[in-house]
């Protein structure tokens, strides 16, 4: 009961769609917050369905009860439709960045529009920042001037129904968030999920209230007003942390690790920042300074070939050379390079497949790929990998040769670990325990 519990709420099954911190950084994050577009939602033609349907959701929602706050004078009803209010609101901003954001460079804006997604972010954030100083300053007025509720049978009913609204919501960005393979739509839907027991919050500050506590309207309407505050926190780190050209740690050190996989590159440097959900890099690096020009162009385009296919966000990589003992704006880090760290393949044999299963380089980056030479149809497939912290859940989906399955994402560095292949029919489950071993001398 308690497992099921933890997975409505996403906490259960956070991995299950989850970018590893080592490869395919498509969007940067693991989740996602308001304010912070990510990629897999927004160069999708569904992400974008998704997010005008939640729009409309929520804002039918909030036309509803803002007809009973009128109606009750309930602060707390007040506060939960002020914050689905604000959360139906955020996509107007994140649309006309869309908007904005696909036209092309220009001679004033060589570089495109993607900043206007941290513009759209900061509104974001202003927005939900406004809604909670609003909601808590009636609730908190309320507090000191206690008034009379009325209607409070509707004001339970207009908890129940932004309840049902935020319920909605997430089960729609859930369910086409694993459509897309989006970690981000999927944490957004289990962040309305969580919303909805603001609603319901509501609902028992009316029974409060009915049970003679009066103050329990005003009560609701103060922690709802915490929970909004815990939003604008959560967001405003990511959005300022980008605003600023900031970048997770995990990018530079994959650079790096993109950069051992080059025979020839003796040391590098790099930088990167993120307009709007792309990532742009500057990178030096040093080989040896009797290789001729062409040799060293070459060497620098093996580069740019394994960094696109390690960081999938990537849209361009500068690299400009530097001899080993010169002077560079970066600290220039000695590379050890490794063979490449593809471990060897898992045979598997069962009543359901068999096949071989194994980590492979796709135009996307690394991947899960099994290869079938006899299988059943409608196959699904899974690989649980055994973390110290967490378990790492990666679903392997039918490619257009249907005897491939792949995953959307990389497994987690390192490539060493005990997991599982689960294999489900209609009928019947196998899980199949197998080890990764990396080659000698590729151990991160």
């Amino acid at each position: 009961m308690i497992t099921k519990f933890r997975d409505w709420f996403g906490f259960g099954n956070q991995n299950e769609f989850q970018e590893s911190s080592g490869h395919d950084h498509g969007s940067g994050d693991n989740g996602h917050t308001h304010g912070v577009i990510d990629a897999s939602i927004t160069t999708t033609s569904r992400g974008i369905w998704a997010i005008k349907w939640s729009f409309v959701i929520l804002a039918i929602t909030t036309a509803l009860q803002i007809v009973v706050v009128i109606m009750s004078s309930s602060v707390a009803l007040l506060a939960d439709t002020i914050h689905n209010l604000a959360d139906a609101t955020t996509a107007i901003p994140l649309w006309v960045a869309f908007v904005l954001v696909r036209r092309p460079p220009s001679k004033v804006f060589n570089y495109g529009l993607g900043r206007v997604e941290d513009l759209a972010g900061i509104a974001i954030v202003l927005i939900i920042l406004f809604s909670a100083v609003f909601a808590g300053y009636e609730a908190f007025n309320r507090l000191l001037h206690p008034q009379p509720i009325a209607f409070l049978g509707w004001v339970a009913v207009a908890g129940i129904i932004g309840f049902i609204g935020n319920e909605l919501v997430a089960v729609f960005r859930i369910k086409v968030g694993r459509e897309i393979q989006s970690a981000a739509l999927i944490a957004d839907g289990y962040h309305a999920r969580t919303d909805g027991l603001t609603s319901l919050a509501v609902v028992l500050g009316a029974f409060g209230v009915w049970a003679g506590f009066p103050l329990a309207d005003p009560i609701i309407g103060l922690l709802i007003c915490f929970t909004l505050l815990g939003i604008v926190w959560q967001s405003a780190k990511s959005v300022i942390v980008r605003a600023l050209d900031g970048v997770e740690p995990a990018i530079v050190d994959e650079i790096q690790h993109a950069a051992e996989h080059v025979k020839g590159i003796k040391i590098v440097s790099a930088r990167a920042r993120w307009l709007g959900h792309r990532l742009h890099t500057d990178i030096v690096i040093a080989v040896d300074d009797k290789l001729p020009v062409s040799a060293g162009v070459k060497l620098a385009e093996q580069l740019r070939a394994e960094l696109l296919g390690h960081i999938s966000a990537l849209r361009t990589a500068t690299i400009t050379f530097a001899s080993p003992d010169g002077t560079s704006p970066f600290v220039l880090t000695p590379l050890a390079h490794a063979p490449h760290h593809a471990s060897e393949p898992f045979l598997v044999k069962s009543k359901l497949a068999n096949g071989e299963l194994a980590i492979v380089n796709t135009p996307d980056g690394e991947r899960f790929r099994l290869s079938l030479s006899k299988s059943i149809q409608n196959l699904q497939a899974t690989v649980i990998i055994d973390r110290q912290d967490a378990k790492e859940k990666l679903r392997l989906m039918v490619t257009k040769d249907s005897q491939k399955y792949e995953s959307s994402f990389a497994p987690a560095e390192p490539h060493e670990f005990t997991a599982t292949l689960v294999l489900k029919s209609k009928t019947q489950t196998i899980t199949l325990p197998f080890e990764m071993k990396e080659p000698e001398g590729h151990h991160q």
